[in-house]
């Protein structure tokens, strides 16, 4: 694994690398608001993709390199993780396609941010449709404007709600709750299984990365 720390508007990112030497393609991960890029979920949806020839970034936000646990304003998140991609995307990541993806904000920051970074899919782990007890408060519009092939996985008895699935959006429920660790083998096993249609191995263009 190499460890980057990025510039971005809003201070220096960290980008974990996870490099395949030739990879069908890209999988970038964004963290939830309080936790951090060491969450059971994502380092299963990581052995995951690893196994189908990806290769994966796990994004820190600059709220979080600079030791902080509130998140940073949507936009101040949304615009640093542009800024990561872009860097990405520029050496290590060049010409592969990218999938976007997190979990619960993470999640959130991918599905603003797909058209602009050019994702070919979105991966939701835990997205947090409403607050807890909120479901007034809905986050489904961030769901709705994405135009690329989404999954998003999802505890049964996540707090958070249950996101429906839509045309180009499958939703796999799983065992649990929000931090969706009580099944990370069902939680692997679909992540695996859908990226492989969004991009099958062998399509990637780039080899020798490592």
């Amino acid at each position: 694994m190499t460890v980057l720390e990025i510039a971005t508007p809003h201070g220096p990112a960290r980008a974990h690398l996870h490099l395949d030497e030739t990879p069908a393609g890209a999988l970038v991960l964004g963290h939830g608001a309080g936790g951090g890029v060491t969450s059971r979920d994502l380092a299963r949806a990581t052995a995951a993709a690893r196994a189908a020839g990806f290769s994966v970034a796990l994004v820190e936000q600059p709220y979080r390199v600079a030791g902080r646990r509130s998140p940073a304003p949507a936009a101040q998140l949304d615009a640093a993780w542009l800024a990561v991609v872009e860097r990405l995307r520029g050496d290590e990541l060049r010409d592969l396609p990218l999938v976007a993806g997190g979990r619960s904000a993470g999640a959130r920051v991918a599905c603003r941010t797909a058209a602009e970074s050019g994702a070919v899919g979105v991966l939701c782990l835990a997205f947090p449709l409403h607050p807890p007890g909120r479901p007034d408060k809905t986050r489904l519009p961030e769901l709705d404007a994405v135009a690329v092939p989404t999954l998003i996985v999802q505890g049964a008895s996540d707090p958070f709600g249950m996101p429906p699935a839509a045309r180009n959006r499958q939703v796999v429920t799983v065992k649990g709750n929000h931090s969706l660790g009580s099944d990370l083998a069902a939680v692997g096993e679909a992540v695996g299984a859908w990226l492989s249609t969004v991009v099958p191995t062998g399509s990637g263009s780039r080899a020798g990365t490592g």
